[in-house]
């Protein structure tokens, strides 16, 4: 077999691949067999009809056509392995030349038209100047702190006063279209100021006392009416206050291994300033991704846009969230969809050019900081992703990573007050960033993880 690519634009090719009769025969002798199963003739036990009765039953082209179909997948796939190109959608394919089907030579002649990755040229990514917020932790940052360890220890206590911002209360709602009932619920527990329910409710409920209520305007977000103008009815039937505990040596012997206010604070305030640096770390980072899609041109394959947006709509319109579907919300869906792919583009060829790998620990860890955020068992997290077929992408997830961080490591830090960042605690020494969030694992979850451990190339992982 022959095949040649004939590049089209920077995202797509032509192959053009010729496959010789001899090649050809194997598949011509597997669709006889094929073609035998399928038809009965008299005398002849299915599956064992000759050749040559086959032809004069169902003609040698539809033998030929039958051998050509069952064979082009692998003819193509041989001739993407010769090429080396990576495909990123599915072939446009046309025959262009089959055999005669009475001659016993000939060959096959076809081209496939296909999006692939570009390939793009690396800049000097060494050095790279970026600029962050200063960041200096504060009394006030410790005080903050401080409160919200007191609020996991609050407590709540009911007040007969108008709810204010940060009260919790109890609430009974109803929801109306056109005058028509079409929801309701009780005994809803709402944080004033949280914004978590229903647009126009903060301002509705701020200011009732008990037992007092309030119709507001609203948009709809769930269920069969999501999306509708609507009139919603809200009763507050509690409002209560966090007490939060007095700040002193017990409630530091209470929430912490402390002894004292004073140490509390102090570990508060390292803890202030550890995240600080990995506030300014993150922000470092993005802006050197930012950089690097600035210095380097990456064509995106209209394909990958188009399948992006049809599965995003798609996963909306499911969702009941067809009302999305704006010429505004596609222009911000495409722009992301690009955007991802122009950094998976750069950062494998980074991780290429740096010779990044991944270790088992290194997949290990990133499989269990990602299960926690789901809150999932690390042990079933793996399964479940190994059972999908993810693991190739998350290989290439946490090779990218470490590609950014190699980048990151060798760029020019300052801050907005012209203070060059060390940002060596943000990157560990081998040019992997290190996470924001440590998890431990158990041993089991460790053990099932190592097992999923792709020896695919991750490079090869489609976008």
């Amino acid at each position: 077999m022959k095949s040649a690519v004939e590049n089209l634009t920077p995202t797509r090719v032509k192959l053009n691949v010729e496959v010789p009769f001899e090649e050809l025969k194997p598949s011509i002798d597997e669709a006889y067999k094929t073609v035998a199963s399928q038809i009965q003739v008299p005398g002849f036990r299915k599956g064992k009809v000759p050749a040559k009765l086959i032809d004069q039953r169902v003609g040698r082209g539809y033998v030929l056509e039958t051998a050509i179909n069952e064979g082009l997948n692998g003819w193509y796939q041989a001739a993407v392995q010769e090429s080396g190109i990576h495909p990123l959608s599915r072939p446009e394919v046309e025959i262009t030349e089959v055999p005669d089907p009475s001659a016993t030579d000939g060959e096959l002649k076809f081209q496939a038209e296909v999006d692939v990755r570009p390939e793009i040229e690396l800049p000097d990514y060494a050095g790279i100047k970026v600029e962050v917020a200063a960041a200096e932790s504060s009394d006030a940052d410790v005080d903050k702190a401080l409160d919200e360890l007191r609020g996991r220890f609050g407590t709540l206590k009911t007040v007969e006063r108008p709810a204010a911002d940060g009260d919790f209360l109890s609430i009974d709602i109803t929801a109306s279209v056109d005058g028509a009932e079409v929801d309701s619920a009780t005994g809803l527990s709402y944080q004033v100021g949280a914004g978590t329910m229903l647009e126009g409710m903060d301002e509705a409920v701020t200011g009732l006392s008990a037992d007092e209520d309030a119709i507001f305007d609203t948009t709809l977000v769930g269920g069969d009416h999501a999306g509708e103008a609507a009139q919603v009815k809200v009763v507050v039937k509690s409002v209560k206050e966090r007490e939060l505990p007095e700040a002193n040596d017990d409630f530091a012997q209470l929430a912490s291994e402390f002894d004292t206010l004073a140490e509390l604070r102090e570990d508060l305030a390292k803890q202030a300033a550890d995240s600080k640096v990995v506030e300014q770390g993150v922000e470092a980072r993005d802006k050197v991704l930012d950089k690097l899609v600035e210095l380097v041109e990456v064509p995106v394959p209209e394909s990958v846009v188009e399948e992006q947006l049809e599965q995003h709509f798609k996963a909306e319109n499911s969702h009941g969230e067809g009302e999305h579907d704006t010429e505004e919300h596609r222009a911000e869906v495409k722009a992301n969809t690009e955007r991802a792919f122009q950094n998976e583009i750069i950062l494998d060829a980074i991780a290429e050019k740096e010779e990044v790998g991944v270790s088992q620990n290194e997949l290990i860890d990133y499989i269990v900081t990602t299960a926690s955020q789901y809150g999932m068992d690390p042990n079933q997290f793996a399964q479940i992703i190994d059972q999908s077929g993810q693991v190739p992408m998350m290989v290439s997830e946490v090779r990218r990573r470490k590609a950014l961080a190699v980048v990151l490591g060798q760029a020019e830090v300052t801050d907005s007050e012209g203070n060059k960042v060390d940002l060596s605690d943000f990157v560990r020494p081998g040019g992997e960033e290190a996470p924001a969030v440590e998890a431990e694992a158990e041993t089991e979850a460790e053990e099932a993880a190592a097992e999923t451990v792709a020896n695919d190339d991750p490079a090869a992982v489609k976008f």
